[in-house]
C-alpha cells in the first residue's frame, strides 16, 4: 500500500502542477528533441519547434536560489522597482570564468517581495536589461521552502546536526518536504521557459534546489546538466537518518557531474550512492564516475575560489586606504587577531572567545598587547539558536572584557553592524593573523581573502609605513572541519573544539619567525592567485562539457515515477526483441544454437524455490525435440545440481561452473572446457579467503569444484569493499604464478582457472557444428547479468567470421532494459517464457522425426 503522504508527493511531482508566469519576451528555444522522453504539455507544444537550434553562441543557464541582482523601490516618485547586479554574488563572479563567447542566463528568485501586479513588469526588464528569469514564489510557499525544509532539516543535517529533540532542528514534516519539491517544480518551469536543450548547458547551485535535475531530466533526456553543492555532504551515518534520502541522491544522480569541495564531501556521497543503491564508483584517468542506468555521472572536486577583480580594486579605493590609516591609529601598539563569521551554531565564535579567554589567563603578558576584532555577520537563519548563539558570544564578550580590559584597552571588540565591503578589507590589511574556527562550514573564502588583502598595494605599503619590496607575511589558524582547510597547507590547524589546542595555535601564530611567516603567506597567495573563481567557473564547464559529449550518440528511456524517475541511456541499435520477428526467423531457419540463461532468465532470480518449474522444463523438452536446433545449458552451478535439477530433460546439454564442465546429454559423462588443471592453488588461496571471512562479519566462502569466490553481499557494504581490494591484491600476490585468473564481481572475489568463461561454451558450441558441417543459421542468446556478457560479446563476434552462416539470424538478447553487449531485450522472465514457448510451439510439428541424439540445449544459470 502506497501511503498517503507519498501519494502527495508523486501528485506533487506528476508533472501536471501549474504553469507560472510564462509572460513576457521569451528567449529562442528548441522543444521538439530526439530523444525527449515525455511529451510537453499543449501550450508547450504550441509553441515549439521542429527545426534545428540555430543558436551559435555556447549558453549557460545557471540557477541559484537567489538572482544575482539587488532591487530598490524607485525613489523618484515613480512607482516600480530599480535593479543592479549584486558584485558579491558568486553567481555573477563566476561568469568571469565562462568566456566571453558564452551566453549566461540566471534563473532564481529576489530577495525583495514583488507584488503580483508587477511581476510580469518586473521578469520583462530583468530579462531583456539583466539576462534574469526570475522565480516567484508565493511568500507562504518558500518560507515553508527556505526557512522551512531548508534551513530546518537540510542545512542543520548537512552540517552534521540531528534531530535529536524538537529543540534540535525539530522532527520531519512532510509538509515542508512538499513545499521544497513544489519549489524546485517552479524552477524546472523557468528553466524550461528558456532552454534549448540540445544546445545549452545548466549549472545548478546548491541544496536549496537538489531535486531540481529530476525534473529537467524527465522533460529532456539528453539536457547538459551539473550541479554543485556549496555546502558540506555529511558522512553516510548522518545523511541517512534523512526520511527523504532516497529522492534526494536519486535526483543528484539525474545530474551529468557533481561538485563538491573536498574530496572529504565527495566520499561522504559515494559512500552514500553505495550503501542506499548498492552504486559503486571507479576512478579512470584522474576521473571519479558512478555507472547509473548506462549513464556516467561524473564527479568533480574543487574548491571555490575568490573573485581577485573585485577584491583588488577594493583595495585600491582611497575609501579602503583612509579605514587602514584609521584603523592602524586606533590599534598602535596592538597586535590584532580577525575573526569574520556569520553570527550562526556552526560558525564556533564562542569557542573562539573561551580559547582568546584562556590565552589571556596563561600569558599575563599579552594582556593589553593583543586585540580580538570579531565581526560578526547576521545569521542567514532565524530561530531559537541563532539568539542563544548572539546571548552567548555578548556574555563571554562581556566577562572578558571585565577581567582583562583596562582604561582604554579592550580585549574582544565585537563589530556587529553592517560594514561596507572596503571597511572589512581594512581590518584584514591590519591583522595579524586570522581565526577562522568553525565547527563545520562548507568552504569559507575568508581566509583567501585575508591572504590577497595582506599582500597588499603600493598605497597601502605607504600608509602601513612597510617597505613595498619586502616579502609580505600573514598567519591563518584555521579550523579542520572547514572546506578551505586542505588547500592551505600552510595555516594553522586546529580542533574548534579543542580550546586548548585554539589557545596555543593563536600563541604560536604570533611567535613564529619573520622568515616562516613570509614563507606561508607566499605558499597561500600562490594558491588563491591561480585557484580564483574564474578557475573554478572554466574547470567545472569542461567537465561538464567532458561529461556530456556523448550525448548525442545515446539513445535513453525514462522509467519511474516521481523523484524515482531517472533515465536509461543504451546503444542506439538497442531495443526490444520482437516475438513476430524472432519467429519468423526460426521457422525459415535449419540449423539452430539457442544458448539461455536459467535465474533471472527463466525463473526469478534470488526466488523461494530455485530448481525449474513443469512449465519451463516442458518448454526445453519441446525445444530439445527438434532435430534443426542444438541447445546447452550454461550455469554457474556445479555439476551436481544442475544434474538433479534437469534430470528429466535426457536430450539437455548442460555446462557447470560458468562452463568449465560440459555435458552434451543427460547420458554423457561431464568433461571440461579447457585442458584439465590441477587443483592444488586452492591450498594457497582458501587459507586466504579464510583469514578474510573470519575478519569480516557476513561474508562467506563458495567452494566449487574448479572456482573459489569470496562473498560478501551480507558484510557492512564499506568494511567489505575496503576487504576485497585487500583480499584482490593479496590473493593476486600469492597467486601470480599459477595458471588462475583473480577477478573482482559485485560483492565478490574470484578465483579461477584461466580463459574459463561463458563465453568458451558458446564458442565451443559454434566450432563444433562448424566441424560437423552443420554452420549455425540461427542463434539465440538470453542471459541477464555480468556472466553472460561473455557469451553475447562471443555470438556478435562470430557474425563477421566463418563461426555463422553468411546470413545467420543471430539474436542476442538480455533481460531488462539495461547497459549491455546484446542488441535485444525483452523486459521480465514472463515475456522470455512466452517467446521461448512461441518457438517450442513452431517446432512440435516436426519433434516426433527428431533423434534424441541430435539434440543438446546450454542454459545459463547465472
Amino acid at each position: 500500500m502506497v501511503s498517503r503522504s507519498y501519494s502527495n508527493l508523486l501528485d506533487l511531482t506528476s508533472g501536471d502542477s501549474p504553469t507560472f508566469g510564462r509572460s513576457g519576451r521569451k528567449l529562442s528555444r528548441v522543444a521538439t528533441v530526439a530523444g525527449v522522453l515525455s511529451e510537453l504539455d499543449d501550450e508547450n507544444r504550441s509553441n515549439a519547434s521542429d527545426a534545428p537550434s540555430s543558436i551559435s553562441q555556447e549558453r549557460m543557464i545557471i540557477v541559484g536560489n537567489q538572482l544575482p541582482l539587488r532591487a530598490y523601490r524607485r525613489t523618484d516618485g515613480e512607482e516600480g522597482w530599480n535593479f543592479s547586479w549584486d558584485e558579491d554574488s558568486l553567481l555573477l563572479q563566476l561568469k568571469d570564468g565562462l568566456g566571453e563567447d558564452v551566453e549566461v542566463i540566471y534563473i532564481g528568485c529576489l530577495k525583495e517581495e514583488i507584488d503580483p501586479s508587477e511581476q510580469d513588469d518586473v521578469a520583462q526588464t530583468l530579462l531583456e536589461t539583466f539576462k534574469c528569469v526570475p522565480a516567484f514564489i508565493p511568500p507562504e510557499l518558500f518560507s515553508k521552502f527556505y526557512h522551512g525544509f531548508c534551513k530546518q532539516h537540510l542545512w542543520p543535517l548537512f552540517h552534521y546536526m540531528l534531530p535529536l529533540s524538537p529543540d534540535l532542528g525539530g522532527r520531519f514534516d512532510r509538509s515542508l518536504w512538499q513545499a521544497y519539491v513544489s519549489v524546485n517544480k517552479i524552477f524546472a518551469d523557468k528553466v524550461m521557459e528558456v532552454i534549448s536543450p540540445d544546445d545549452d548547458f545548466v549549472w545548478v547551485h546548491d541544496y536549496h534546489l537538489m531535486v531540481l535535475p529530476t525534473f529537467l531530466r524527465k522533460r529532456f533526456n539528453r539536457v547538459k546538466l551539473g550541479f554543485f553543492l556549496h555546502s558540506p555532504f555529511p558522512s553516510s551515518e548522518i545523511y541517512r537518518t534523512l526520511p527523504v534520502r532516497d529522492e534526494i541522491v536519486r535526483a543528484l544522480l539525474n545530474s551529468d557531474l557533481i561538485g563538491f569541495h573536498t574530496f572529504d564531501y565527495a566520499r561522504h556521497f559515494l559512500s552514500c550512492c553505495s550503501r542506499m543503491l548498492g552504486i559503486s564508483y571507479q576512478s579512470k584517468r584522474g576521473y571519479i564516475g558512478l555507472e547509473y542506468y548506462g549513464r556516467t555521472v561524473s564527479i568533480k572536486i574543487l574548491p571555490v575560489g575568490i573573485h581577485m577583480g573585485q577584491l583588488r580594486s577594493v583595495l585600491d579605493l582611497h575609501e579602503t586606504e583612509t579605514r587602514v590609516a584609521e584603523l592602524r591609529d586606533k590599534f598602535q601598539g596592538q597586535t590584532v587577531l580577525l575573526g569574520v563569521d556569520d553570527m550562526d551554531i556552526f560558525k564556533g565564535i564562542s569557542l573562539k572567545l573561551l580559547a582568546f579567554e584562556q590565552l589571556l589567563s596563561q600569558h599575563p603578558d599579552k594582556r593589553g598587547k593583543m586585540v580580538l576584532v570579531q565581526i560578526a555577520n547576521p545569521a542567514r537563519g532565524r530561530g531559537k539558536d541563532v539568539q542563544e548563539v548572539r546571548a552567548e558570544t555578548y556574555a563571554t564578550v562581556k566577562r572578558i572584557n571585565q577581567n582583562f580590559g583596562r582604561t582604554g584597552y579592550e580585549p574582544v571588540i565585537v563589530v556587529d553592524t553592517p560594514l561596507q565591503f572596503y571597511e572589512r578589507i581594512a581590518y584584514y590589511v591590519i591583522a595579524e593573523c586570522c581565526l577562522v574556527t568553525a565547527v563545520r562550514d562548507g568552504m569559507n573564502l575568508i581566509p583567501y581573502e585575508y591572504v590577497i588583502c595582506r599582500q597588499g598595494t603600493g598605497k597601502l605599503d605607504a600608509t602601513l609605513g612597510l617597505n613595498p619590496t619586502a616579502p609580505k607575511k600573514s598567519m591563518l589558524v584555521v579550523s579542520e572541519f572547514i572546506g578551505c582547510s586542505p588547500s592551505l597547507s600552510g595555516a594553522i590547524r586546529v580542533n574548534p573544539w579543542n580550546i586548548d589546542a585554539v589557545a596555543e595555535a593563536m600563541d604560536s601564530a604570533l611567535v613564529v619567525s619573520e622568515e616562516e611567516m613570509q614563507m606561508r603567506h607566499e605558499k597561500h597567495y600562490r594558491y588563491v592567485c591561480t585557484h580564483d573563481v574564474a578557475y573554478w567557473a572554466q574547470s567545472f564547464l569542461q567537465d561538464l562539457e567532458r561529461a556530456c559529449r556523448d550525448h548525442v550518440r545515446r539513445r535513453c528511456w525514462g522509467i519511474g515515477f516521481g523523484l524515482g524517475f531517472r533515465v536509461i541511456a543504451l546503444d542506439p541499435s538497442f531495443r526490444k526483441l520482437s516475438v513476430e520477428h524472432i519467429v519468423s526467423a526460426y521457422k525459415r531457419t535449419k540449423n539452430r544454437a539457442i544458448l539461455l540463461d536459467y535465474d533471472g532468465t527463466m525463473t526469478v532470480r534470488n526466488s523461494i524455490s530455485k530448481g525449474p518449474n513443469a512449465e519451463v522444463v516442458s518448454i526445453l523438452n519441446n525445444l530439445c525435440r527438434d532435430p534443426k536446433n542444438i541447445v546447452f545449458i550454461v550455469s554457474g552451478k556445479d555439476t551436481k545440481t544442475l544434474t538433479q535439477w534437469f534430470s528429466s530433460c535426457e536430450t539437455l546439454g548442460l555446462a557447470a561452473e560458468h562452463g568449465y564442465f560440459v555435458r552434451p546429454n543427460h547420458d554423457a559423462e561431464w568433461e571440461t572446457c579447457v585442458a584439465a588443471v590441477d587443483f592444488y592453488w586452492k591450498q594457497i588461496a582458501e587459507p586466504v579467503m579464510s583469514l578474510y571471512t573470519e575478519t569480516t562479519d557476513g561474508s562467506f566462502i563458495d567452494s566449487k569444484e574448479s572456482t573459489l569466490v569470496w562473498n560478501y553481499r551480507y558484510a557492512d557494504p564499506d568494511f567489505g569493499s575496503c576487504q576485497a581490494k585487500e583480499l584482490l591484491d593479496h590473493l593476486e600476490s600469492v597467486l601470480a604464478n599459477e595458471p588462475v585468473t583473480v577477478k573482482s564481481g559485485q560483492y565478490i572475489v574470484e578465483v579461477k582457472p584461466q580463459g574459463v568463461n561463458k563465453g568458451l561454451v558458446a564458442e565451443r558450441l559454434l566450432e563444433t557444428m562448424k566441424q560437423k558441417g552443420t554452420v549455425s543459421e540461427f542463434v539465440l542468446c538470453i542471459g541477464d547479468d555480468r556472466s553472460d556478457e561473455d557469451m553475447f560479446e562471443v555470438i556478435m563476434s562470430a557474425v563477421a567470421s566463418a563461426s555463422l552462416s553468411p546470413v545467420a539470424e543471430v539474436f542476442a538478447c538480455t533481460v531488462g532494459q539495461k547497459p549491455s553487449k546484446a542488441k535485444y531485450y525483452l523486459e521480465d522472465t514472463t515475456e522470455i517464457l512466452r517467446m521461448l514457448q512461441g518457438l517450442a510451439a513452431a517446432s512440435e510439428h516436426s519433434a516426433k522425426n527428431v533423434s534424441p541424439s541430435s539434440q543438446h540445449v546450454i542454459i545459463d544459470r547465472e
